[in-house]
């Protein structure tokens, strides 16, 4: 069975960092590509980032490049996504979500996690 765990959602200041964790299981990590996505209320949900984990490739929507770095550990089957500089309108649920290459379609993906809530005060 394969699952996606998300972890390290939280309240942050504006300014601030945090560290997502998503744990996979019950597929062959290196032959999927992890992308992270975020969904506001109100608002479509939005690809932020994306990794190959065979290759180590990534992908960053333009709104995060240069505050957001994901990375792999394949050892642990676990994508980071490390989170600086955040701003009020980072707050979402992120998701983290596999699929055979990245893309910031989240219809290219067929397995979700659950999502963790991410909320930056100003």
């Amino acid at each position: 069975e394969v699952q996606l765990v998300e972890s390290g959602g939280g309240l942050v200041q504006a300014g601030g960092s945090l560290r997502l964790s998503c744990a996979a299981s019950g597929f062959t990590f290196d032959d999927y590509a992890i992308g992270w996505f975020r969904q506001a209320p109100g608002k479509e949900r939005e690809g932020v980032s994306c990794i190959s984990s065979s290759d180590g490739s990534t992908y960053y929507v333009d709104s995060v490049k240069g505050r957001f770095t994901i990375s792999s550990d394949n050892a642990k089957n676990t994508v980071y996504l490390q989170m600086n500089s955040l701003k009020p309108e980072d707050t979402a649920v992120y998701y983290c979500a596999s699929a055979l290459l990245c893309s910031v379609v989240p219809g290219y993906f067929g397995s979700w996690g659950r999502g963790t809530q991410v909320t930056v005060s100003s």
